[in-house]
Order: structure tokens, then sequence, then C-alpha cells
């Protein structure tokens, strides 16, 4: 048996439809929808499956992506019994990976990222918050670029590590605005402004890590059956009491997520992703080893060839 690391995406994956195939297909599917449902008095059926723009809303992002991505691991976890030799998330999808490795609860999960999501609105809120992708610059001239800024009083930080040459940075919109020509002419290939309303994984957040800390405090178990790579350090954890320091840093602190890969790719045969597919897209920037990307039934089936 091929040794597998498990990989779970954040924000920016949600699509109208996700997870319908799998609530078609599998009891245990809708058992989960209505768990969620309940627990943060959602209808999640109603947000995933027909058009709506509270999809887009990060405090409901967040519990959907979260639910697939667990669906989607349950279902293959069920039908095949194999252990990952590791745990990565995507910002958001550190939280499906600690529910991956039973350090969460499903359900507390769901709480847990529905109230992080509203969090992070409210910090957020009145303050004209965004994020900007920048293609073609290494990161030091990223790091460089946003530190001259703030010493003139802007507000704009590295927050999304994703691969060489592709770089995220979060701050006050019209700061983002202001800096694009900047980052052109010291030979970005683009910068382009996100849909986004907050802005993640930087000190703009702080409120909201301090509201999440109680949640965290109350719902994370000391029961990893395997490690977790930090978002923050890049490095493996499996207790609660780094848990608890980990994730209350990842909302202030930038996404390392082509570091954790790096640092672990040779640990693993290959990796697969659970309830989407953006990582794979990523991972092919960032390692050799192959990536598969569980989304529905016929791709959980080419799954299972796969690691046979």
């Amino acid at each position: 048996m091929k040794k597998v690391a498990f990989l779970f995406p954040g924000q920016g994956s949600q699509t109208i439809g996700m997870g319908k195939d799998f609530y078609e297909n599998y009891q245990i599917a809708k058992e989960m929808f209505e768990e969620a449902s309940d627990r943060i008095k959602v209808d999640m059926k109603d947000l995933l499956f027909n058009e709506n723009d509270k999809l887009e809303q990060t405090e409901f992002t967040q519990p959907a992506i979260l639910l697939v991505s667990s669906i989607a691991h349950k279902i293959f976890e069920d039908e095949m019994s194999i252990k990952s030799v590791f745990a990565l998330g995507h910002s958001l999808g550190e939280f499906s990976a600690l529910v991956s490795v039973k350090a969460l609860d499903f359900a507390d999960a769901i709480e847990l990222v529905h109230k992080r999501g509203y969090l992070m609105k409210k910090a957020c809120e009145g303050k004209g918050a965004g994020m900007m992708v920048l293609i073609g610059l290494k990161d030091e001239v990223v790091e460089e670029i946003c530190a001259s800024l703030r010493e003139e009083g802007y507000k704009i930080w590295p927050a999304n590590y994703n691969s060489d040459g592709q770089i995220v940075v979060a701050g006050i919109k019209d700061d983002l605005k202001k800096s694009e020509p900047l980052f052109k002419e010291r030979g970005a290939k683009r910068a382009l402004l996100l849909n986004m309303s907050v802005a993640s994984h930087c000190p703009l957040l702080k409120p909201a890590a301090e509201g999440l800390r109680p949640y965290l405090e109350e719902f994370l178990k000391d029961e990893f059956i395997s490690k977790v790579i930090s978002n923050v350090t890049a490095k493996a954890y499996d207790t609660k009491k780094e848990a608890l320091e980990l994730l209350t840093k990842q909302l202030i602190e930038p996404v390392k997520y082509k570091q954790c890969v790096k640092n672990y790719e040779e640990e693993t045969d290959l990796f697969i992703e659970f309830g989407g597919s953006v990582l794979r897209g990523i991972n092919r920037k960032i390692t050799k080893k192959p990536t598969l990307s569980v989304t529905d039934t016929v791709s959980m089936q080419k799954v299972f060839e796969e690691i046979k």
C-alpha cells in the first residue's frame, strides 16, 4: 500500500452543487448534511444545491467547504481503511484536517468554522479589507515591498504562500490598489484584486483571533490519530495545546502552504485532496509527488484504483 497524505482545501474552492453526488449516493452524506444544518441552523442542502449569494459569505462558505471535505474523507475512510502519514489543510482546510485525525468532532468543527467566519467578517467590517494575488514575484521581493509600504502607513501584509511565484497579500483594499503599480514595476506578471471583503491571515484579524480562542479551547481534543502540519510554522503538531496556539495565530499570520508541502513531501508517495481540486493544481507547481482529488463517486473510484 502506498503512503498517502491527506489534503483539505480552503475558501475559494466552493461551488454551487458541490457534495450533491455524495448526497444522492450515500446515506452517511445525508446524515452529515442534516447534522451540520441542525448544528448551525442553516439549511446546508439549500446553501449548496440552489443558486444563492450566501455561499460566498465567509460565515457560510467555511462550514460548507468543511462539510463537503469531511463527507468525502468519511466515505473514503469507510470504504478503504488507510491512515494518512499526515494531514494538511490550506487555511480553513486545517480545521477539516483536524476532523480527519479525530482532534475535532465533525459537528463541533462545523460550529467552530461558522463562528470563525462570523468573527472574521466582524473584524473587517467597515475597514474596506481585501486580498490580492500576485504572480511572478519572489517571496523576498513581496515581503520587502510590503514592509516598505507599511513604513509609509499602508496596511498590507503577505497572507498566503501558495507556490513559487504565487503569493497572496492582504490588507486595506485601497492600499492594495495603490500598491499594484509598485508590484508590477518590480516584475509582477499579474496583480489581481480578489472578490473578498475580509483580509485573512494578517493583523487586521486580531479581534477575530481573540474571539475564536475560547471556542478552540472548548472543542479541540487531545486524540490525534495522525499529525497535522501547521499553516503557521510549516511543522507538524499532534496535541491540543499546540493546536490551540497555532490555530489562534493562524488568523493573523500567513499561510505557509508551499513550505508545508516541501517540508514533508518526502514522507509520502502521493497526496489526496478531499472535497476540491484547488490544491491539486497548486501542488503541481510545488512537488513532483502526484496529487489526486476526491470530489464525487467517480473521482473516488479512480483514487481507489490508483492507490491499490
